[in-house]
């Protein structure tokens, strides 16, 4: 057995054992699965908050038009003074529509207020301004002599359909989901990167602290228990994600089938024909939708490009534990490291959604640091093969000059001590 691959089994059964690791490997599941279900039903148990809004209406205009809904309930004051009115909504409700007496019943449109110590969501006052509009639109149209009835009926809704140019019916908001599954792989890469690249770069650092590396250095090269840090800690972790898929998934369907098996039971006696054609086509569209996604190639992409990131980052994440004695003066060389992922992930969402093929799509697309993010966002929407090529080419590249570049501060650094190293102490390793 080779030197490396002895050192790739040290690392990966040291984090395997690791008591830690193998409580988080178990717990993080539990926690996903149990905050997702949470949030659930904190979010059901929100829906049921009623607010109360009172209205007083001097001019007797929009009164009748406020309609309750699930979480807004109104209450007419118009019959109070103004004075009473907000000193009943100020103790009892959650704010007051107030409605003064004009002259001209469009000034209404300005001079309508509502009043609140909270300022209002956006959904409430966009709703508010909506009924108002509609109210003074049907008014202005009946002193102009227009039937305001006759014409919100002559309305007519439209509702695009999408073709392709052979013919075929086309899928609409089909870019949307691609964006959608382009940003989790994106952003599952960078999370791995970054926890698992930290790893690294702390498992440098503890047998760095407690001289264990002066041992271990007189029997390896630097480079091989460089490499043999990143594959054995990168194998643990894709381990770790492998177990958490499992059991999330075996945690979810359980989880489904305990809370909906009563409700389940209750609404399939219910199911009309009706309802059930409609589940039908639902189906049929959604496996339209994963046909026009290119599952494959996001997936192939997603090995390569986790592979090449993963490795070009993790070498800095070495030569970073390698040149510092303790976590705390990492810092100021992890900024230069997670500006690009940050970068990745907010510029390939940002451009990829507008325009996949555009230049600045492209470009981020091909710069190594940037390219395992943003490329796996473009992959849903069709990538050249020229490009894809390039930008693994590009990124195997340089994370050959990377890990050339991180051994030789490394094969430095693993033996300095007591000294907080900079950028330009930095230098002068790779110079010796």
């Amino acid at each position: 057995m080779s030197v490396l691959s002895l050192i790739i089994k040290r690392e990966f059964i040291a984090k395997v054992r690791n008591k830690s690791f193998i409580v988080m490997t178990f717990l993080g599941p539990l926690l996903i699965v149990g905050m997702t279900f949470l949030i659930a039903y904190l979010s059901s148990v929100n829906k049921g908050d009623i607010k109360t809004i009172g209205v007083h209406d001097s001019a007797n205009v929009f009164v009748n038009d406020f309609k309750n809904s699930e979480d807004i309930k109104y209450v007419n004051l118009s019959n109070l003074s103004f004075d009473k009115a907000k000193d009943s909504s100020n103790n009892a409700f959650e704010g007051l529509i107030y409605v003064p007496e004009v002259q001209n019943i469009s000034e209404l449109a300005t001079k309508t207020t509502y009043i609140s110590d909270d300022s209002p969501k956006m959904d409430f006052l966009m709703n508010l301004q909506k009924v108002i509009d509609t109210k003074l639109n049907k008014e202005n149209l009946k002193k102009l002599g227009f039937d305001a009835d006759t014409i919100e009926k002559a309305k007519i809704k439209s509702e695009v359909q999408f073709a392709k140019f052979s013919g075929e019916d086309g899928l609409k908001f089909l870019n949307e989901i691609k964006i959608g599954i382009g940003f989790a792989f994106g952003y599952l890469i960078m999370m791995f990167i970054i926890i698992y690249g930290n790893m690294v770069m702390r498992s440098v650092i503890e047998e760095k602290t407690n001289r264990i590396i002066e041992i271990i250095i007189s029997s390896v090269k630097p480079f091989q228990l460089m490499m043999g840090k990143i594959i054995g800690t990168s194998l643990a972790g894709i381990l770790q994600f492998l177990i958490w898929i499992v059991l999330g998934v075996i945690l979810m369907f359980s989880l489904s089938a305990v809370l909906g098996g009563q409700q389940e039971a209750v609404a399939t006696a219910q199911v009309s024909a009706e309802q059930a054609e409609v589940a039908m086509s639902f189906v049929d569209k959604l496996q339209l939708y994963i046909a026009e996604i290119p599952v494959a190639s996001i997936l192939i992409g997603f090995v390569i490009f986790f592979i090449g990131g993963y490795f070009l980052y993790s070498s800095f994440y070495a030569a970073i534990g390698a040149a510092v004695d303790s976590e705390t003066d990492s810092q100021q060389f992890l900024m230069p490291i997670i500006m690009p992922l940050m970068l990745a992930v907010y510029v390939g969402f940002l451009t990829v959604m507008n325009d996949p093929h555009g230049t600045v799509a492209v470009v981020f697309s091909l710069i190594p640091l940037t390219s395992p993010i943003v490329m796996l966002m473009r992959i849903p929407f069709g990538v050249p093969l020229w490009q894809l090529t390039l930008s693994v080419v590009l990124l195997y590249g340089t994370f050959i000059f990377v890990v050339w570049f991180a051994a030789k501060i490394y094969r430095v650094g693993i033996l300095m001590y007591g000294k907080k190293p900079s950028w330009k102490e930095l230098y002068k390793w790779l110079k010796y």
